[in-house]
């Protein structure tokens, strides 16, 4: 009988006041979604850029977070992110929220160098952006306990020192319009999750250094940077 690999266990994360754990399906991530200054307006007349991160690529934002191999610029991006509960395909932007099952704050962790490369060579951004522990989340919060936030600053210090800030009032394009911009391409399924950009500040990480992250209403996390890999 022909031997398979076992099932990897599925990724999951904690749930804010409760003992049950989310399971995470799949993770999109939406690029430009704030004003970086008067030099990023062009990029915006677009609609927005989406790109996945793997499942594996989830952990809990606690303890280290390794510095990744194949990169000399290691940045940090604070993020709202999206739990879905509800799928669906070409979902109607005024019905988008009643999909959502909560919200946390999250780090899309970027090999930068590697994503300027792609971008000037009109290649992919994997190799920037899909590797171990490339997404650290903190504690997710239900709807029931947190509304749907609109409004609330988004921020992010390294070693103490101020970094990024923003408000998600800034979002070009908000949490409905983007769950229904990304249903017309594909069926969005249960357990996804969707991670929904970063305000300027984006700058390098060196191994030892503190990030303490927050989005106001959500919640926050702090994850120290390991050794390199």
């Amino acid at each position: 009988m022909l031997a398979t690999p076992p099932a990897a266990a599925p990724v999951t994360l904690a749930i804010a006041g409760h003992p049950e754990r989310f399971t995470v399906n799949r993770v999109f991530c939406l690029g430009r979604n704030y004003h970086w200054g008067a030099a990023s307006a062009a990029d915006h007349s677009a609609p927005p850029l989406f790109f996945m991160k793997p499942t594996s690529a989830v952990v809990e934002a606690s303890g280290q977070v390794p510095f990744p191999p194949g990169t000399e610029e290691f940045c940090h991006e604070i993020e709202l992110v999206v739990a879905l509960a509800e799928g669906g395909f070409a979902i109607d932007p005024a019905q988008a929220l009643g999909h959502v099952w909560g919200y946390a704050a999250g780090l899309d962790l970027t090999r930068r160098d590697l994503q300027t490369r792609a971008k000037a060579e009109g290649q992919s951004w994997e190799a920037a952006k899909a590797f171990d522990a490339a997404a650290p989340i903190g504690t997710l919060v239900p709807v029931a306990e947190c509304g749907h936030p609109s409004a609330g600053e988004v921020w992010l210090n390294v070693n103490g020192e101020p970094r990024q800030r923003g408000d998600l009032a800034q979002m070009i394009t908000p949490v409905a319009e983007a769950i229904a911009l990304l249903s017309r391409y594909l069926l969005l399924q249960p357990g996804d999750l969707i991670m929904t950009g970063t305000p300027p500040g984006v700058a390098a990480l060196q191994p030892g250094d503190v990030i303490s992250a927050g989005v106001t209403g959500v919640g926050q996390l702090q994850v120290q940077v390991g050794p390199r890999l």
